[in-house]
């Protein structure tokens, strides 16, 4: 890339500029041969995580998903739920995806943010073709301080044609793909995670809860400041379930134990990446269906000097007009509610008009 003569990168009105309406991302400032961190991207020290103080990795927490099939269906699920009202997180094996359209994304990502600037901002939101599909950078970059230390390209699934006509070419097919493969295994969660609890739902508000679906492929280049910095910030996600695929890197971490720990008290743990698997976890939205039996980590990106990093999580969500509150069966049970009845479109919206910050997008459904 040839040197932006306007730039000046401890001008945040500039760095903003090239970074964020230009469109060429943390990569562009990369691109650039920094040897450290602007300070737009330096993190306060207790939003931070450092490697030194976490607890480990978590280990044991694998499921085979295909025994849900078979004669071990009641343990397989035993420990589905078990780790969805604990952590929030676990990770699943023989899932359905092939191995090789999972390789396919890493690559694919790896390609379409490596791509000339040029290639990418016709996607940006101010120009691109369609709602569908959306490439930017950090979470909410206007509201926030600190900007997360991440690229990202947003497609929103509708249909295969939709999706074949709005989706960047490279990326299309293989994306299509991995949602054709996990569906399956997704259904068989949600019903087993559902079914515990007693409730049962008829197909239609089955779809209502778990109708929209988003992929994106996030993309942290390597960081010369990595302690400074976060690939994302902390938060849990909105909808339902999330399937992640992480590539060999590492760096996705999760909070353990008590949410409401003060800055500093926490013990956070790394989700390893292991060849093959996903990572599972647990939405706001089924949080609050759950009336709080499930719960929905809070977790965090760091960022590496190693080597660039990508993800690809794709994520299962109410329809924006879906009507998400506690079961009635569970609040008959529970003798109370501990969410009220929201609008999702209202939830996404209220979420993505502030920057990251733990749980807080559950208070919006607080009683």
């Amino acid at each position: 890339m040839a040197p932006n003569l306007n730039l000046n990168l401890n001008d945040d009105n500039s760095l903003f500029n090239f970074v964020v309406k230009e469109g060429n991302g943390v990569k562009g400032l990369v691109d650039l041969g920094l040897t450290e961190v602007p300070g737009r991207y330096v993190q306060p020290p207790h939003l931070r995580i450092n490697k030194q103080e976490v607890a480990g990795s978590l280990e044991n927490v694998t499921i085979d998903v295909s025994e849900l099939d078979g004669p071990n269906h009641e343990q397989v699920v035993k420990a589905i739920v078990h780790a969805s009202e604990t952590l929030g997180f676990f990770q699943v094996v023989n899932h359905g995806v092939p191995l090789e359209v999972l390789d396919s994304l890493i690559v694919t990502a790896h390609q379409f943010f490596g791509q000339p600037v040029e290639k990418k901002t016709v996607y940006l939101k101010e120009v691109r073709p369609s709602p569908l599909v959306k490439y930017g950078t950090s979470f909410a970059p206007e509201n926030e301080k600190a900007l997360e230390w991440r690229d990202v390209l947003n497609m929103f699934y509708t249909n295969d044609a939709d999706a074949r006509q709005s989706w960047p070419n490279d990326c299309k097919e293989v994306v299509l793909e991995f949602i054709k493969t996990s569906s399956e295994m997704v259904q068989k969660l949600l019903q087993a995670l559902i079914g515990n609890l007693g409730v049962k739902l008829d197909d239609s508000r089955l779809h209502e809860l778990s109708g929209s679906d988003i992929v994106n492929m996030n993309f942290y280049p390597a960081c010369p400041n990595p302690d400074l910095t976060v690939g994302v910030g902390r938060h849990s996600d909105i909808g339902m379930l999330t399937v992640l695929l992480q590539d060999g890197i590492g760096g996705l971490y999760v909070k353990k134990g008590d949410q409401n720990a003060s800055p500093g008290n926490e013990v956070w743990v790394e989700i390893p990446p292991i060849k093959g698997a996903l990572v599972i976890n647990v939405g706001d939205s089924l949080q609050i269906l759950s009336n709080g039996r499930y719960k929905s980590a809070e977790h965090t990106v760091r960022t590496t000097d190693v080597e660039s990093r990508v993800s690809v999580p794709r994520f299962i969500s109410p329809l924006p007009t879906a009507k998400i509150g506690p079961f009635p069966e569970l609040v008959a049970r529970d003798g109370v509610a501990r969410y009220k009845e929201v609008i999702y479109g209202e939830y996404w919206k209220s979420y993505f008009e502030k920057s990251l910050n733990g749980k807080k997008s559950l208070d919006f459904a607080s009683i």
